[in-house]
Formats: structure tokens, sequence, C-alpha cells
């Protein structure tokens, strides 16, 4: 898929090729989260998707067509804080080719065990992402693989946006989506395929506080210069503080210009 384009087609594509493998998973309710907000909440549960996020799906779906793209292959490896390293591994398991996820020295030993318990060769590299990135980009060089990145990359945009592709199945009606965000791959392939099914749902962005989006929405231009750096927050999966380059346009033009920021219970 060409890097610079990606579309509902796309999503629609991805979700055939990865829905025998992945978990259509639950939506809940909550009278007391209703109550508080004033509004009827549904919550799409991929807490319980194969390792344990939607990244499985983003990743899965680079595997598969790259697979179908170029056949044979030496394998792969990306940088990650932890989630998409988790994906990437199941995802070139089911593929039964190598894989080699670089993680930062802080990433939670849960998910080194599973990155290791689905066979990939895990390199744990420093405690700021130019390190692992740097890393990773020259094992890709070293050993001949392919570089998958954790939310920068079509077709695991494209697989992040079926996500909401069925999330919409399940709740045809929703008014607006609120997606947690970090390089910005869900929030690109969530506005995509809800835009797409729904052109008056309105998609809310949802980052740890520090991140800055809000500014980038409303200027349209890039506050975040220099090598990839990490924000101080509980989310360890949202840490990442800048957004993808491919992502970010697509976010810029389909997502509202509000941003929630979180901040932890006891932060200041």
């Amino acid at each position: 898929m060409d890097d610079a384009c990606v579309d509902f087609h796309d999503v629609v594509q991805a979700y055939k090729r990865i829905s025998p493998y992945v978990h259509k998973t639950t939506v809940v309710t909550s009278c007391q989260a209703d109550e508080k907000s004033g509004r009827k909440l549904f919550f799409k549960c991929e807490c319980q998707q194969k390792t344990g996020s939607f990244k499985a799906r983003g990743a899965l779906n680079a595997v598969l067509r790259i697979k179908e793209t170029l056949g044979t292959i030496p394998g792969f490896v990306t940088f990650s804080s932890g989630n998409h390293a988790q994906a990437l591994s199941w995802a070139s398991h089911m593929a039964d080719l190598p894989c080699y996820p670089v993680v930062p020295e802080m990433a939670p030993l849960s998910k080194k065990e599973a990155i290791r318990g689905y066979g990939a060769n895990l390199v744990v590299a420093g405690k700021c992402p130019k390190q692992g990135l740097e890393l990773a980009r020259k094992l890709a060089i070293e050993k001949d693989l392919h570089y998958i990145s954790s939310s920068d990359q079509t077709d695991v945009i494209a697989g992040q946006g079926t996500t909401s592709l069925e999330f919409l199945e399940q709740v045809p009606d929703l008014d607006a989506i609120l997606v947690p965000m970090a390089g910005g791959g869900l929030a690109a392939g969530t506005a995509i395929a809800a835009k797409a099914i729904n052109p008056e749902i309105k998609i809310y962005l949802v980052t740890p506080k520090g991140k800055r989006v809000e500014e980038y929405l409303r200027t349209g231009r890039r506050p975040w210069h220099g090598p990839y750096t990490y924000l101080n927050t509980v989310a360890d999966g949202l840490r990442l503080e800048q957004t993808g380059l491919i992502s970010s346009p697509i976010f810029k033009e389909l997502a509202e210009k509000q941003v929630f920021e979180v901040v932890g219970l006891g932060a200041s």
C-alpha cells in the first residue's frame, strides 16, 4: 500500500483479512458512568483482543498483507513501548516468521514475558525512544527485516480502523467516539472508518497531559521537533509525545479540534 494513502476500502479489506484470527470484542455499558456523564456511554473492550489490545489488528493486517505481496520474507522488526511489540510478535508467530521487537528498559515485565512467549527475539534498548528506534532500524538493515511502525504505516492504520468499523456495527447510532492516542494510528484509522460510515459522527482524541495535540489540530503546525521523546505518564502505552507523519494529517482533517487531556490522580 502507498505509504501516503489509506481509505475506507483499505479498512474493509483489512477486516476481511484479519477477522478469521482476531476477536470481535464486546461492547459494554455502565449505569454509573452514564449518570456521571449525563450521556449514554458505550465501551469497546479491546482489552479482550488478542495480545490484550487493538494493536493486534494493525500488526496482523500489516504482516499478512506484506506476506501476500512478497511471499517469502526474512521477518519483521519494530520499536514499541510494549503493546505493538506484543502484537507484532503474535502476528509474526501466526505467519511463522521471525520477529525482533525492540522495547525500552521500562517496558512492563508482563509485556516482555508475553513477547518471549510468542517466540520473538526480544531486544531491550535504553530508556529513550531514540535509542530504540535507532537499534530497530539497524536490525532491519543488518538482517534484511521489514520494519513495521506501531502507528505510522498505512496497513497498520487500516487494521486499527477495523475497531470502529466493528464498533459501529454493534452500536450504529453513536454520536461520537473518544479515542486514546499515542502515535495516532488508532485515531487515524478510527476517523477514516467512522466518518465513511457516518459523516456526522464526531471523533474526539484523548491524550495524556502535555502532548500538545490540540495545538497541532488548531494551528496545523507540528509542535514536536527533534528526536522522539516520552511524556511522564502512568499510561505507559500512551507515553510517546510525538504523533506520526502519516497518521497526523488524517486525524487533523477528521477529528474535532477539542482534545481531552487526562491527568492522573494526584498529578499536578
